[in-house]
């Protein structure tokens, strides 16, 4: 199982936002500290800010701020925001055609796996994973 680059630069921009504290930072600042386009960031920022984890400021001196304390961030429930699907094997996806399904004993244990690895990512939240400004070495803005 992989995570998409989606869900990976949505955790990347929760933690950079978690360091800024009560900062606002920019979509800009964000991509030179991972060397990741802005088109990417934009469409990250989009999606968390219209699910509250993010609030944006408009203006001239505008940017990004958390819309949530970082405690209040479970990993899991991001995950579950970012990724499209957990479809393991062909029998957990819509128009399964697997001619094992009705008696195949795999996709009982990869259920329990997928349920197991989302109930480790719901026991962290952002707070668990936060850094600190200086630790973002590629934005020197912020040193």
């Amino acid at each position: 199982m992989r995570l998409t680059n989606f869900s990976d630069y949505t955790l990347r921009m929760l933690m950079f936002a978690a360091s800024a504290g009560d900062q606002l930072f920019t979509i800009e600042e964000t991509a030179r500290a991972f060397g990741v386009s802005k088109t990417h960031l934009n469409k990250v920022a989009n999606t968390l800010t219209r699910a509250g984890y993010l609030v944006a400021v408009r203006g001239r001196s505008g940017g990004l701020k958390l819309g949530r304390r970082p405690e209040d961030i479970r990993i899991g429930d991001v995950i579950r925001l970012t990724e499209p699907d957990f479809a393991l094997v062909e029998c957990f996806a819509t128009g399964n055609q697997c001619t094992i399904t009705r008696c195949c004993k795999l996709s009982t244990m990869l259920h329990d796996a997928l349920l197991s690895f989302q109930s480790t990512l719901d026991r962290y939240t952002l707070a668990d994973i936060a850094l600190k400004p200086t630790d973002f070495l590629g934005d020197t803005s912020r040193a």
